[in-house]
């Protein structure tokens, strides 16, 4: 039989699902994790606390394959997991449709100045105008990163009237090619953040980045914090130099709470909420793996395939 550590949590959702050849053995604490993950082949084994997950993998000496809900696995011990030649699946696409939709929300928020009309309501104050006045109609996007999620951001945004400019590896189909979008930052209104965490994003919006933006582009930022500079974002927003930042992401997380960022009246800090405003994440998981599954003892490849080299 083949062992598959799995989470109690979605048993439910499995059991009466799984091939017969595969044995799954539940765990709903991190103690019995510890106790049963050297014995799997197979595990699911998502927490919140990342540092459990990290020790979890280096326990499973056996594992083959490791299923995950995360998209980004940085902060897995990949080299060890690469050396042990373990197969990762990640979630990339699983909550893709609900962080297109919160870009739209974020943007739409920012443009009409929806906060100041929400802190209004809160108020029992009738404003007399709106706060914003921006219409997304008309407006130019840099969307860095086309995968599964950036892909939709850009069909929806595009149902907005939005000019939606990729940045590609080949420079094809209206794109930028990946040593030319920089030239052309001061162009957009909006630069729209969706890469995977890579030490080659890592602080891909620095200082000169955002230099070279207009003063009133915002950032719009749902793939990780490192990938922007956060200090020069705060700087660039404290001296007003673009028009606003919108983050969904931020180093650290959670954000200390007398951070700058909380304060400052351009930016809005969403506190990693986008892939979590849906009530289907576990549902899209579960079937996913359930799939996978009847692949893997039929040995057939299998998907999402996360590379532990590139880092998506």
């Amino acid at each position: 039989m083949t062992v598959a550590v799995i989470s109690g949590l979605v048993r439910p959702m499995l059991e009466g699902h799984l091939p017969a050849e595969i044995e799954p053995r539940w765990f709903s604490s991190v103690e019995k994790l510890y106790e049963l993950i050297p014995e799997a082949e197979i595990a699911w084994f998502d927490q919140q606390d990342k540092d459990v997950m990290i020790e979890a993998a280096k326990r499973a000496a056996k594992l083959k394959w490791l299923s995950s809900i995360y998209a980004g696995l940085d902060f897995m011990p990949l080299s060890l997991l690469a050396e042990r030649g373990v197969t990762i699946t990640n979630g990339v696409g699983i909550n893709a449709i609900t962080i297109a939709e919160y870009v739209v929300m974020l943007m739409l928020s920012h443009a009409k100045g929806y906060r100041e009309v929400v802190r209004a309501m809160d108020r029992h104050e009738w404003l007399e105008d709106s706060p914003g006045k921006i219409e997304l109609a008309g407006s130019r996007a840099l969307l860095l990163g086309l995968g599964g999620i950036g892909s939709l951001i850009k069909t929806r945004l595009e149902a907005f009237d939005v000019e939606v400019v990729p940045v590609r590896r080949s420079a094809v189909d209206g794109a930028l090619g990946p040593d030319e979008w920089r030239g052309q930052l001061g162009s957009f209104d909006w630069v729209i953040l969706a890469v995977p965490a890579t030490p080659e994003t890592d602080g891909m919006i620095g200082a000169s980045e955002l230099a070279a933006m207009k003063n009133s582009a915002v950032v719009v930022n749902i793939a990780r914090g490192a990938v922007v500079d956060q200090d020069a974002l705060v700087a660039a927003l404290e001296a007003k130099s673009i028009g606003g930042a919108l983050l969904d992401v931020t180093t650290p997380e959670p954000l200390p709470a007398d951070h700058p960022l909380w304060s400052l009246p351009n930016a809005q800090v969403t506190m990693h909420l986008s892939g979590r405003a849906q009530d289907k994440m576990f549902i899209r998981s579960a079937e996913r793996f359930i799939a996978n599954c009847h692949r893997y003892v039929a040995g057939e490849p299998l998907e999402p395939i996360f590379d532990p080299v590139r880092g998506y």
